[in-house]
């Protein structure tokens, strides 16, 4: 199985959709991106062995996190995924208050406030 295929299957899995959100608002620009993304972050990343899913997105969302809050949007489909990896509500915020020492009380903040978004939107399809 190509590192493509891999990736469709496990972004399909974790974050249905995306690939086709990412094509239909950026392909006529950025044409192979959204195909890129997925076999790249998903089929070559996400996929390696080594380290488990699970601690990948601890990873991920650290350091989305750190990087503060021009990154909500990727902190919100990485903790989506991360609640499908296995990881809970508490982990999640525990990790996101760790990089309060790293990227600083403000990034943790609205890291928190991210979180509790997926929370709510998860909550709501309950």
């Amino acid at each position: 199985m190509s590192s493509t295929e891999k990736g469709r299957a496990l972004s399909e899995e974790l974050n249905p959709g995306m690939e086709a959100a990412l094509e239909a608002r950026y392909g006529h620009l950025l044409p192979g991106m959204a195909e890129g993304i997925v076999d790249f972050a998903y089929g070559r990343q996400y996929a390696r062995p080594g380290l488990p899913l699970r601690d990948r997105y601890v990873a991920t969302i650290a350091s989305l996190t750190a990087l503060g809050g021009q990154t909500a949007p990727q902190l919100k489909v990485n903790i989506a995924g991360a609640r499908k990896a296995g990881l809970t509500q508490e982990e999640i915020a525990e990790v996101i208050w760790q990089m309060a020492l790293y990227g600083g009380f403000p990034s943790a903040i609205n890291g928190l406030n991210t979180a509790l978004e997926v929370f709510a939107e998860e909550e709501s399809q309950e």
